[in-house]
C-alpha cells in the first residue's frame, strides 16, 4: 500500500471509530465526469451539503472490461467545510493518443467526523459516477446509441458497437412488438464491443422487429426511449 492509500485508509478509519448509525453524504455537480485528452485533465465539482465537515474520499476504479491505468485523481483526500464545494481533478498520466473512449468509474465517499462522546456513527452515502475520456479531436455525437447495431438469432440478441464512442444505456432492452425482454450484463457498450444474451427468465422470444433501449448520453442528459430495428 502507498503512503496516499495508507492517508485515506487510516484517515477514514480514525473517522468512523464509533458504534452506532445514521446517513450522510456529498453531492457531484453533474451525474458524468469527462475528460479530454485535448486539455490533459477534467474535474468536477463536489459540495457538502451537510452541516458538518466531512472528509471526501475520492476513489477512480477500473471496469472489468477495461483495466488500464489512465488517470489520477487529486486530491484523494479532503476536508470539506459545511455547505462548501472541493474541486477533484482528473489528471491524464497517459502521453499516448486515444483512438477511442474509454470508461472508469469514480466514488465520492463524505465521511463526517466523530461524536466525542456520542456512541454513534454517520454513515456515509457513495456517489458512484462514471469517468468518460475523450480522444484528441473526437467530434462529438450527442446520440452515440445510434450508431449500435443489433441483431436476433436463434434465440438470441446481439448488440455491437462499431464506433468510437462509449455508448451508456439501461441494462433492460426489450424487443418489439413482442415484448421480449433482455438483460444486458452491463450498463454501457465499448467501442469495438460485441454482446450477446439471451431472453430473461429464459423464455422464447416472439417475432421481432425492433429494439427499444433507453440510453444517456456521453454528458449525462436524459433522453426519451429509442427503438431501432432489428437486423438478422
Amino acid at each position: 500500500m502507498n503512503y496516499c492509500s495508507f492517508f485515506v485508509a487510516g484517515t477514514a478509519a480514525l473517522w468512523l471509530a464509533s458504534t452506532g448509525a445514521y446517513a450522510t453524504g456529498v453531492v457531484p455537480e453533474t451525474s458524468v465526469v469527462i475528460v479530454e485528452q485535448d486539455d490533459g485533465e477534467g474535474a468536477i465539482n463536489v459540495q457538502n451539503t451537510d452541516a458538518f465537515p466531512v472528509l471526501l474520499l475520492t476513489r477512480l476504479i477500473d471496469i472489468p472490461d477495461d483495466p488500464e491505468t489512465l488517470l489520477i485523481v487529486t486530491p484523494p483526500a479532503a476536508r470539506v467545510e459545511p455547505g462548501k464545494t472541493q474541486r477533484v481533478r482528473f489528471i491524464m498520466t497517459s502521453k499516448e493518443p486515444l483512438k477511442t473512449e474509454r470508461l472508469k468509474r469514480v466514488t465520492f465517499d463524505g465521511v463526517p467526523p466523530q461524536k466525542k462522546g456520542k456512541s454513534e456513527v454517520r454513515t456515509t452515502v457513495r456517489q458512484n459516477l462514471p469517468v468518460i475520456i475523450r480522444p484528441a479531436g473526437l467530434e462529438r455525437d450527442l446520440a452515440p446509441w445510434k450508431q449500435l447495431t443489433w441483431k436476433v438469432n436463434d434465440n438470441s440478441l446481439t448488440v455491437n458497437n462499431p464506433s468510437p464512442y462509449v455508448v451508456r444505456l439501461g441494462q433492460g432492452v426489450q424487443t418489439l412488438p413482442d415484448k421480449t425482454r433482455w438483460i444486458l450484463p452491463n450498463a454501457y457498450v465499448l467501442p469495438g464491443q460485441t454482446l450477446t444474451v439471451t431472453p430473461e427468465g429464459g423464455k422464447t422470444m416472439g417475432v421481432a422487429q425492433q429494439v427499444r433501449i433507453s440510453p444517456a448520453t456521453t454528458w449525462g442528459y436524459t433522453v426519451d426511449t429509442y427503438d431501432q430495428t432489428l437486423s438478422r
